[in-house]
């Protein structure tokens, strides 16, 4: 089981250096003393210092402290027409995704992660026609692999138009894709990066969201361009899909819309 991306002090982090709220700040708007916000930060936390930081920062606080006790993880998802690729880029583990037909066996490849052998000896082994390489934005742990898999499959690559990848043609929000059987539909779900895009897939068992950094399984990616559209995005566009759909992030484990409602610290009673 892949573990979570985030742990309570990256939470906290984010959300501080979303909000530009300093470590003192946020210890006198809390009422807690400075010592306990350095605990937190390096994972010794205190139950109620914990709850009275979180509505400082916007975070939901029984959210927030389950993650702390290591009491929540998703349920591990097996669907059939998805799968996720692991590898690490530069020590830190990036996601792929394949998601195919599985009626006309044509697939799609969303982003490429550090390497995409796995991808392709998958693709080859189940006898799936690559037919798309759609890249949720341009950071480059996510692009690492784009050459070699674009010539290994012949896949058309697409890109957000805000972040130019070379090779790579490059789309709006709005652009749906046929696959099959299948409908891809494209979102801005930009904050993290500059034109981050979330594909939602249609047609399998489940709606599929490939959100790359924009949402994790109980928290999201930094808020680098902008930490108030990184979150008004990720409640707007992915949190108001069907509580089923599958959300596959770029880091992290594979979680659901109805699961992230109840247990991100960040969105938590919010939807």
């Amino acid at each position: 089981m892949i573990p979570l991306e985030d742990n309570v002090a990256d939470i906290v982090g984010k959300a501080q250096h979303g909000l530009r709220i300093s470590d003192t700040e946020l210890a006198e708007k809390a009422r807690v003393n400075s010592q306990k916000i350095r605990k937190l930060r390096e994972g010794d936390f205190d139950e109620l210092a914990l709850l009275r930081v979180a509505p400082v920062l916007g975070l939901a606080g029984r959210a927030l402290y389950e993650l702390a006790k290591n009491e929540w993880h998703p349920k591990k998802i097996d669907e059939r027409g998805v799968a996720q690729f692991n590898t690490h880029y530069h020590g830190m583990a990036v996601n792929a995704y394949l998601v195919w037909d599985p009626a006309s066996r044509a697939a799609a490849v969303f982003d490429t992660g550090a390497d995409c052998v796995e991808i392709v000896r998958f693709a080859n082994q189940e006898k799936l026609s690559v037919k798309l390489i759609l890249l949720t934005h341009a950071h480059s742990d996510h692009v690492a692999d784009l050459p070699r898999l674009r010539e290994e499959t012949a896949g058309q690559v697409f890109a957000p138009a805000r972040e130019s990848v070379p090779g790579a043609e490059p789309i709006e929000e709005g652009k749906r894709f046929r696959l099959g059987k299948l409908e891809i539909d494209t979102r801005l779900t930009w904050g993290h990066s500059s034109g981050g895009m979330t594909y939602v897939v249609t047609g399998l068992g489940r709606p599929i969201a490939i959100v790359g950094d924009s949402l994790f399984a109980g928290s999201m990616g930094g808020g680098n361009v902008s930490y108030q559209d990184a979150l008004r995005n990720n409640l707007e566009k992915i949190l108001t899909l069907p509580d089923e759909t599958i959300i596959c992030p770029g880091h992290g484990p594979m979680t659901t819309v109805g699961e992230e409602k109840i247990h991100n610290p960040f969105f938590a009673g919010q939807v």
